[in-house]
């Protein structure tokens, strides 16, 4: 018995110093993706311009790093904080802890070098080594051709500075942990010719971050078969869960039966006057899709997208894209 006694206490101390060592581990050694590169990106013209068009209307980073509406349909970003951050992901959206979208503008970023800005698109690990909740899609900047993500980096050197700093993260356990284990090394791609469409397509699906939404996944992780079929759910508050669409080339449930024509009006409908931001009251119909963003995608890009979107597998999946909660209706 005393032997057994002895056991079981060295059998319970090794597992604690186990458990010692990997939460140690997790919390000192992790996120490991590499120091920042030492390069210098010059702000041209030409490398501002490509920038503004993608930082604005494909990869969105404005959208999500300023002020929106959302007393608005879409929410509209809010145009004297334009780079500015300030969203809130908190319980009040079922998010698992509470998190403040940084401001990056040149007020909060004036201490980083260019290398630590390209580390944290596309690795998710801010200047200070730390993990970056992925909220922001860096696992689809990181295959970014580095020559796009040097040109987002130029632009948004040169946005209006704002000062603006908000209260540091708090994440639930053991999310706290966990969120160190995500961020991953870098897998650059190449920016395939415009004139190649459907690889471009592709190319501006990844960089748009499509997949971040229109993929249901479970934990993080892209359920198989459900390649762009929508299906995720989005808490807004209120009682209203959204639901992401299904823009697989599916005929009944997809987009299977649009013209590219149809495709392409879907958006620039937002772009041309043609709609507003009108003023959405609690319980009527909202969509987190950025659509005042994404409208200023030249024809030619969302033609590609669509091009790209047609040769994907077709998915039958049905979703309701808006739901109130019978309690507040």
């Amino acid at each position: 018995m005393k032997k057994f006694k002895q056991w079981t206490a060295y059998i319970v101390i090794t597992t604690i110093l186990i458990i010692i060592a990997g939460v140690c581990y997790i919390t000192l050694a992790l996120p490991n993706v590499g120091k920042p590169q030492e390069i210098k990106v010059t702000l041209t013209p030409q490398r501002i311009e490509r920038g503004k068009y993608l930082a604005n209307h494909v990869a969105v980073c404005i959208d999500c790093h300023s002020s929106r509406d959302w007393n608005k349909f879409a929410g509209p970003i809010v145009p004297n904080g334009v780079g500015a951050g300030g969203e809130k992901f908190d319980a009040r959206i079922s998010f698992p802890g509470e998190v403040y979208v940084p401001n990056i503008t040149p007020v909060n970023l004036k201490n980083w070098t260019d290398g630590e800005l390209y580390r944290a698109i596309t690795t998710g690990v801010k200047k200070d080594g730390s993990a970056i909740f992925p909220i922001m899609p860096w696992q689809s900047y990181s295959k970014m051709d580095p020559e796009d993500v040097y040109n987002i980096i130029a632009y948004i050197r040169t946005l209006e500075p704002h000062k603006g700093a908000y209260p540091k993260r708090k994440l639930d356990f053991p999310l706290n942990l966990i969120v160190n284990t995500m961020p991953k090394k870098a897998e650059p791609g190449k920016r395939p010719a415009e004139s190649d469409t459907l690889q471009y397509g592709a190319y501006l699906v990844q960089t748009a971050a499509c997949r971040e939404c229109h993929t249901k996944a479970d934990k993080g992780v892209p359920v198989p078969g459900m390649d762009l079929a929508g299906g995720n759910e989005y808490k807004i508050g209120n009682g209203v869960t959204l639901t992401s669409a299904n823009i697989s080339p599916d005929n009944g449930t997809g987009i299977g039966k649009w013209t590219k024509e149809q495709f392409i009006s879907r958006f620039k409908q937002f772009d041309n006057g043609t709609l507003k931001p009108v003023e959405v009251k609690p319980g009527e119909f909202q969509t987190i899709m950025p659509w005042w963003r994404y409208s200023g995608m030249s024809e030619k890009d969302l033609g590609a997208i669509y091009a790209y979107l047609k040769t994907v597998k077709p998915v039958k999946n049905h979703v309701n894209k808006f739901q109130v909660s019978s309690s507040v209706q």
